[in-house]
């Protein structure tokens, strides 16, 4: 018998990649959508092949109708506390009302358990859903990927294709994490159909230096890259000040300071890795960055 997820927040970028990882490992997939979500994305997920169902997101009863029978519950939704604290306490709940056994939730980032409060406001927002979490009678499992390797030709303003530079902060030869979108949600995949997972899962598809990066970017393009170094820590701690201070989207998802505030805990010692889960599954390939950049989308940004 197919062993039954369902997933929320599976007409996002991430969580379709999820949805589609899980059918493509067997699992049959119950993709959980508000009652107003657009026609051609509930469309899009049918076709690959999963149950769509709409559901009032802010009703646990609802929400808990809609996971039974489920082996576990992932959460892909994205968004600020609205999102990540209260709709998610939700479907926590509703998880746990309808007795599923695990809880994947929406974090898919740097190992925030080694930042403090009040410097980064999106990983400020996942730890203090974990202390709702932690205190309920689920076994939980948050995987840490670092950064969308995906983003680095474009939200993240590292390479810059078009004065051929890596724009890098701090040092050179300090050590990036990423990992791709889809090899995340594969590893989702594999995590969410495996009931003895450990609480944290730690995953790299690739750790580069703005050094290794260059010589990536200049390999794939044949064209002469350079490094370029905007300033260290303290200069790009001021300007995340400054840029929040003055931003006109503070209430944004990604606003410009958000990434900038990514780069400089990503640039921190403290984020630095000792061990991953890679091999934690067998049949994992992982997506190096320059393998990413060769992608004929990539560089031609």
């Amino acid at each position: 018998m197919k062993k039954i997820i369902a997933v929320a927040g599976g007409t996002g970028n991430l969580g379709e990649r999820i949805v589609k990882a899980l059918l493509d490992q067997g699992a049959e997939v119950r993709a959980l959508v508000r009652s107003n979500t657009n026609l051609k994305k509930v469309n899009r997920l049918e076709k690959l092949g999963a149950k769509v169902i709409k559901a009032d997101m802010q009703n646990t009863a609802e929400v808990a109708a809609a996971c039974k029978g489920a082996t576990c519950v992932v959460s892909a939704l994205a968004g600020l506390r609205d999102v990540i604290i209260d709709t998610q306490k939700i479907l926590l709940d509703a998880a746990i009302a309808a007795e599923v056994p695990r809880f994947i939730p929406s974090d898919y980032s740097l190992d925030f358990t080694k930042f403090p409060d009040g410097e980064n406001r999106n990983l400020d927002l996942r730890r203090e859903f974990h202390t709702y979490l932690d205190t309920k009678p689920i076994a939980a499992t948050t995987i840490f990927n670092g950064a969308f390797t995906d983003l680095l030709t474009d939200q993240m303003p590292l390479i810059v294709f078009k004065h051929k530079l890596v724009l890098y902060w701090g040092d050179a030869d300090h050590r990036l994490w990423f990992t791709t979108m889809d090899d995340t949600a594969t590893f989702t995949a594999h995590a969410a159909l495996d009931p003895s997972t450990p609480r944290f899962l730690v995953i790299a598809g690739d750790q580069r230096s703005p050094r290794e990066i260059r010589a990536d970017v200049s390999d794939v393009t044949g064209e002469k890259f350079r490094l370029l170094r905007a300033g260290g820590p303290g200069l790009l701690s001021l300007f995340i000040k400054l840029a929040r201070t003055f931003s006109p989207a503070k209430n944004d998802l990604y606003p410009a300071w958000q990434g900038m505030q990514y780069m400089r805990n990503m640039i921190d010692k403290r984020a630095n890795l000792t061990t991953t889960d890679n091999n934690r599954y067998s049949g994992m390939q992982w997506t190096s960055v320059k393998k990413m950049l060769s992608e004929p989308q990539a560089n031609s940004k």
